[in-house]
């Protein structure tokens, strides 16, 4: 049975859009004086305490950023946590070590310019959305955003894929899917979109675009 064209491009936020996780994390233990691995740990604690990632429930809205925030300092040694933070805000520390990968910002603009439908699905917070907002235009490269924080179930789970399709609307099928997480290429590959694994800019852009070529551009213009 012949494929149906590919009509659609899904990409994830953090870690895609965005530097890795892994930077904006370290960044984020410099601005407040840690080791990294200190931070990781307590982390990790707090985790195996309520058996749950803090910023799974944050991510899901179980929690507020304060709570989390709450959950993880508590777990540093020496009470270094009860002024690590000096009044600031998690997220605002946050955001100044995630910055912007303009390159693919502005190849996911073509793509939808071209009339190829594109959608952004995010494990994202509440309480982050003015910010990453705020660094590109969301509302006009995407026709739908589908976010963690206000469905209330995130990424890998499939109920979130699929209130994306349902939303978009549009087949699996009909969509390539671009993360940085193993995991959540997986669950997309498993509902039968094409999933690309984020590594870097360069091959990602080149593999989306062979995708699409490969499975005929169903708009006139598209990769002309």
């Amino acid at each position: 049975m012949t494929s149906p064209p590919l009509t659609t491009v899904v990409v994830d936020y953090g870690g895609v859009l965005t530097n890795p996780l892994h930077e904006t994390f370290a960044a984020f233990a410099r601005a407040v004086g840690l080791p990294v691995t200190e931070l990781q740990d307590a982390f990790a604690k707090a985790t195996a305490r309520r058996g749950r990632s803090p910023m799974a429930d944050l991510e899901t809205a179980l929690c507020t950023e304060a709570e989390m925030v709450g959950r993880v300092l508590a777990e540093l040694p020496d009470g270094k946590g009860q002024h690590l933070l000096d009044g600031r805000e998690f997220g605002e520390l946050w955001f100044r070590g995630r910055t912007v990968d303009d390159r693919l910002v502005a190849f996911v603009r073509s793509l939808h310019s071209v009339g190829y439908r594109t959608a952004l699905l995010t494990n994202n917070v509440v309480e982050w959305g003015p910010r990453w907002r705020a660094q590109f235009p969301v509302d006009e490269i995407f026709d739908t955003v589908v976010d963690s924080s206000a469905e209330g179930v995130r990424k890998p789970d499939p109920l979130i894929y699929r209130r994306l399709l349902e939303r978009l609307p549009a087949a699996a099928q009909e969509c390539v899917f671009l993360d940085d997480l193993e995991e959540n290429c997986a669950t997309a590959s498993d509902l039968g979109m094409l999933a690309v694994h984020f590594t870097t800019t360069d091959e990602a852009i080149d593999q989306i675009t062979a995708l699409l070529r490969s499975r005929g551009a169903y708009h006139p213009r598209s990769l002309a």
